[in-house]
């Protein structure tokens, strides 16, 4: 794997401390959420962040999906109080089932 830059370990930083905060938000606010998990290309910073609410079954992933445009402008919001501009909020925060591959 190679070395992140200065640059890029700040972006980290950013990345694990809203998804951290929102993670914690999220456990306590959405019923089955299990996990927040994100993948990312530092090089395309920001347009490549997607963010990912894994939930335990299908049927919590299904009552939680009428809150997730909430949750993606609440990423947005938080991402934009750091210095970070989306385009599209909706691109980069998903809900769904899937566990992150190790």
């Amino acid at each position: 794997m190679k070395k992140l830059s200065a640059v890029q370990l700040k972006q980290q930083a950013l990345i694990f401390d809203v998804a951290d905060t929102l993670e914690t938000k999220a456990r306590e606010e959405l019923s089955g959420m299990v996990q927040c998990w994100f993948d990312v290309e530092y090089h395309q910073f920001p347009s490549s962040l997607l963010l990912r609410f894994q939930f335990e079954s299908e049927q919590a992933l299904t009552a939680a999906l009428a809150e997730e445009k909430a949750w993606q402008k609440r990423l947005s919001a938080a991402l934009l109080k750091k210095g970070v501009v989306f385009k599209d909020k909706r691109k980069h925060l998903i809900f769904t089932t899937e566990a992150p591959q190790t």
